[in-house]
C-alpha cells in the first residue's frame, strides 16, 4: 500500500495537480517530474513524445472516435425507451398489462446496470475497441430476437441482453474520452458524453412513435439497423486508446535533457512528437485489427476486480454521496415521465405522443450547447485562477444547484397541467426546464467524481452507471401505482420536491465537507492500468 501511495503522489494529487521530485534522478526524470504545462496549469494525464499516444493524436481523428463513443451511448438508452409509443400494441400481442409493458423499460436498465461490473475489467486487459464492438454484436443479435419474441418472457430475455451489450458505452465510453483528452478539456467533453445518453433516451420515443405506423417489430428492426451501423463504425475507425503511459513515460518523456524543464503544450510543435519506434512495444494503433491478447506494458486486474472495487468504492464517501443522491433523488424521476406520457395524454396517437418528447430534447440540447460541460471548465478555470491554478474538484459543483431547481420546477409544472388539462405547449415548457436540469446535472456529477478519483476513474464511473440504471431499474415498478393512487398533480409534485429539498442540501455539504471526507478516507487502493506499471 506504501508503494501505491508513493506512485499515486508521484503520477497526480488530485487536489493540487503537483507532482512531486525525488531526490536523486536523471535530467528526464526532473524534467518530467515538473512536465507538460498549459497556461501554468501542470497537465494531467501527461502526455508522450509518442505519436501513438492518444493525446497526440489529430483533432480530426479525436472527435471521430468521440463520436463512435457517443454513437453507442446513445443506442444504451435508446433502446430503452424508443418502444413506448408501441406500449399498446404490445400490450395486445403479450397479452399483458400496462403495469408489465412497463417493466420492458425496466428489464434493459437491468442489463445496462449489470453489464459495467462484467466488461469494465475486461477493457482494462484487452483494450476498449474489443470490448466495444463484442458488445454490439451482443445487443444486435438481441434486438433481431426483441423483433419476433414469440411470447413475454422471451421478449424479456432479448431486452436484457440489449442492455448488456450495449452496457460499455458507459464505463468503457468514459474510459476512452479520457484517454482522448486532457483534464481541461474534460467538462466539456465528458458534457457531450452525457448528451448522448440524454438525447437517446428522448429521441428514442420520437423516432419509436413514427416507427409504430408500420407495427411494434418495426422498432427493434430500426434499431437492428442502428448497431448494424455502429459496429461498421467500431470495426472501420475505432482505434484501440488504451496506452501504457506510465510504462512510456519511463521510456520516452516528452521532455529531453537538452529541454526546458517546463514545457508548455501550446508551444510544442509536431516535429517533437515521433514515432518512437525505438521502445518496441505493440500499441493503440500498432496492435492487430481484432487485438484478443492483454494489452503490454501494463499491471491489467483480474477480470473480477470490477466487482470487487465495486464493493470497496462504499468505503469512499464522496463517491456514494454524489452519486446516490443524484440517482435515486433526481435522476430516477426522468424515467417516470417517460413512461406515463402515453397514460397522460391517452387520447394522442403515438406519433404524436412521440413528439411530445421534444420539449425534453430541446432542454437537453440547450443545456450542453450553453450551461453544461463548457460553462463549467470555464466557471473551474476562473476559481482556479484565483487560487494560482489550483483545482479542486468541489468547483464543478457550482451548477448543480441551478440545475435542481429546473428539474424541480419542471416536474411540479408537468404534473399539473396534465391534471388540469392545460394546453400542451405547457408540458413542453416544462419538459424543457426539466430535462436542462437533468443533463446539468449529469455532467456536473460525472465530472466530480472523476475529478475527485482520477487515476481510479473506471471504478467510480462503474459505480456510478451502475446505480444510474439500477434507479432507471426499479422506478417502472411504482410510479404507475403511485400516479394512479394519488395522481398526477401530487405524485410529480412529491418528485419535484424531493429533487429540490433532498438532492441540494446533500450537494451543499459535499460543497463545504467533500475535500475533508476525501482526505478522511485516504486515496483507493489501486490505480487504472494505464497508470500502473509491471
Amino acid at each position: 500500500m506504501a508503494d501505491l501511495k508513493e506512485k499515486e503522489t508521484e503520477l497526480f494529487d488530485g487536489q493540487l495537480g503537483i507532482q512531486e521530485k525525488g531526490d536523486k534522478g536523471t535530467d528526464v526524470e526532473e524534467a518530467n517530474a515538473l512536465g507538460v504545462v498549459k497556461n501554468g496549469v501542470r497537465l494531467h494525464p501527461q502526455p508522450t513524445a509518442d505519436s501513438l499516444d492518444p493525446l497526440n493524436w489529430s483533432t480530426f481523428k479525436k472527435h471521430t472516435i468521440l463520436s463512435i463513443v457517443m454513437f453507442k451511448y446513445f443506442m444504451f438508452t435508446y433502446i430503452t425507451t424508443t418502444t413506448v409509443p408501441s406500449f399498446p400494441k404490445l400490450q395486445t400481442e403479450l397479452n399483458i398489462t400496462y403495469s408489465q409493458v412497463n417493466w420492458t423499460v425496466a428489464i434493459p436498465a437491468l442489463g445496462l446496470a449489470v453489464g459495467p461490473l462484467f466488461w469494465s475489467s475486461l477493457a482494462d486487459i484487452y483494450g476498449r475497441r474489443i470490448i466495444f464492438i463484442i458488445g454490439t454484436i451482443i445487443s444486435f443479435a438481441a434486438t433481431i430476437g426483441a423483433g419476433k419474441p414469440g411470447n413475454y418472457g422471451g421478449y424479456m430475455a432479448a431486452r436484457f441482453f440489449q442492455g448488456f451489450g450495449v452496457s460499455p458505452g458507459a464505463t468503457v465510453g468514459m474510459a476512452v474520452v479520457k484517454d482522448l483528452f486532457f483534464e481541461y478539456q474534460r467538462g466539456q467533453k465528458l458534457g457531450l458524453w452525457v448528451l448522448a445518453i440524454d438525447s437517446g433516451l428522448l429521441v428514442g420515443p420520437i423516432f419509436g412513435g413514427f416507427l409504430d405506423l408500420v407495427n411494434s417489430a418495426w422498432v427493434q428492426w430500426f434499431t437492428a439497423i442502428l448497431f448494424g451501423t455502429l459496429l461498421v463504425l467500431e470495426l472501420a475507425f475505432m482505434s484501440e486508446t488504451l496506452y501504457p503511459r506510465n510504462h512510456m513515460l519511463a521510456r520516452l518523456p516528452l521532455i529531453t535533457s537538452s529541454g526546458p524543464s517546463v514545457t508548455d503544450i501550446e508551444k510544442i510543435s509536431h516535429a517533437s512528437i515521433k514515432s518512437a519506434s525505438i521502445v518496441d512495444l505493440p500499441r493503440t494503433t500498432s496492435l492487430v485489427f481484432l487485438n484478443i491478447r492483454p494489452i503490454p506494458g501494463m499491471r491489467h486486474p483480474k477480470p473480477w476486480d470490477s466487482i470487487i472495487r465495486f464493493v470497496l468504492t462504499f468505503k469512499y464517501p464522496v463517491a456514494v454521496i454524489s452519486i446516490l443522491t443524484y440517482c435515486f433523488t433526481w435522476y430516477w424521476w426522468i424515467l417516470s415521465i417517460i413512461t406515463m406520457l402515453p397514460a397522460a395524454y391517452p387520447t394522442y396517437k403515438p406519433q404524436i405522443q412521440g413528439l411530445l418528447f421534444i420539449g425534453l430534447l430541446l432542454g437537453t440540447l440547450f443545456s450542453e450547447a450553453l450551461c453544461s460541460g463548457r460553462l463549467s471548465d470555464y466557471i473551474v478555470a476562473k476559481l482556479a485562477g484565483k487560487r494560482h491554478g489550483m483545482r479542486v474538484p468541489e468547483m464543478r459543483l457550482w451548477l448543480a444547484y441551478p440545475a435542481a431547481l429546473l428539474s424541480a420546477i419542471g416536474l411540479i409544472v408537468w404534473g399539473i397541467s396534465v391534471d388540469k388539462q392545460y394546453h400542451w405547449m405547457v408540458g413542453q415548457i416544462a419538459f424543457f426546464l426539466f430535462a436542462a436540469g437533468i443533463q446539468m446535472g449529469n455532467t456536473v456529477i460525472t465530472s466530480y467524481v472523476v475529478d475527485s478519483y482520477p487515476l481510479q476513474s473506471m471504478s467510480v464511473i462503474t459505480f456510478y452507471s451502475v446505480f444510474l440504471n439500477l434507479s432507471a431499474f426499479i422506478d417502472p415498478f411504482f410510479i404507475a401505482p403511485w400516479q394512479t393512487k394519488s395522481g398526477f398533480t401530487l405524485s410529480f409534485a412529491a418528485q419535484g420536491i424531493i429533487t429540490f429539498f433532498a438532492a441540494v442540501p446533500v450537494i451543499a455539504a459535499l460543497h463545504k465537507w467533500g475535500p475533508a471526507l476525501r482526505h478522511r478516507s485516504g486515496e483507493m487502493g489501486w490505480l487504472d492500468p494505464e497508470y500502473d506499471t509491471l
